[in-house]
């Protein structure tokens, strides 16, 4: 897909890596960029155009879609991060990790499906995560619900092949952003991740992994669970 001339929507498009997709949209050429959150007076990005959508609502993302009639490529990328464990995290923080990123993410795509077909086909970008594949108490919700994007992920993509859009799933680990501000060690700047992605989108690939995190722990799949989890060995 050659991004020159698209026109993208970028959910959670207020901060972090969403506003650095917003950015680097323009920067190659998009013809227009909607910038998406649920307070859209909190997008201070010049030359987007802000439309307010809660990817938890779906009479947000209805208004969103009558809205932005135009799209050819969507950018899933609104995400929750509560730190919530599957035993000991509420039940009401896991949930909203799975609305979030699975329900969010299919109830958008659902609603911008026919909008893309419409207009040519266009592409879908789901921003996954390193933890889609590995999981620790400390993230284990969000692990889940990363897990389940990515299988939807897949089914999408398989669902929206003969309409010819192209889903490209993106995969990283730690960023520099206030998500990931708690964290100690190494972080990718976002900036990166987002150029990296929108490659990935104009080069037609359905996974990009955009650090070496990402690159070791899907070639680990292959292997048995303790290779992952090496704490289960006694």
């Amino acid at each position: 897909m050659d991004i020159t001339g698209a026109v993208a929507l970028v959910t959670g498009a207020n901060r972090g890596l969403g506003r650095r997709f917003a950015a680097a949209l323009l920067e190659r050429g998009a013809a227009k960029v909607y910038a998406a959150a649920r307070n859209p007076e909190s997008i201070d990005l010049p030359g987007v155009v802000p439309l307010r959508l809660d990817v938890t609502d779906p009479e947000s993302i209805r208004a969103a879609a009558a809205l932005a009639g135009d799209v050819t490529l969507l950018v899933n990328n609104a995400g929750s991060s509560t730190g919530a464990s599957l035993l000991g995290g509420s039940l009401e923080d896991i949930r909203l990790e799975m609305d979030t990123h699975y329900f969010g993410t299919l109830a958008v795509t659902r609603e911008f499906a026919p909008v893309l077909e419409r207009n040519g086909g266009g592409a879908v970008l789901n921003v996954l995560s390193v933890l889609s594949w590995f999981t620790a108490p400390r993230v284990a919700a969000y692990s889940a619900a990363k897990s389940a994007a990515w299988s939807l992920t897949n089914a999408l993509r398989l669902e929206l092949a003969p309409q010819k859009t192209q889903v490209t799933a993106l995969h990283v680990g730690y960023m520099d952003t206030d998500m990931a501000k708690h964290v100690d060690g190494p972080k990718i700047d976002p900036a990166v991740v987002a150029g990296l992605a929108l490659d990935g989108v104009e080069q037609g690939r359905f996974e990009v992994l955009a650090d070496d995190v990402s690159r070791n722990v899907r070639a680990g799949l292959s292997g048995d669970v303790p290779a992952l989890y090496p704490e289960l060995v006694s």
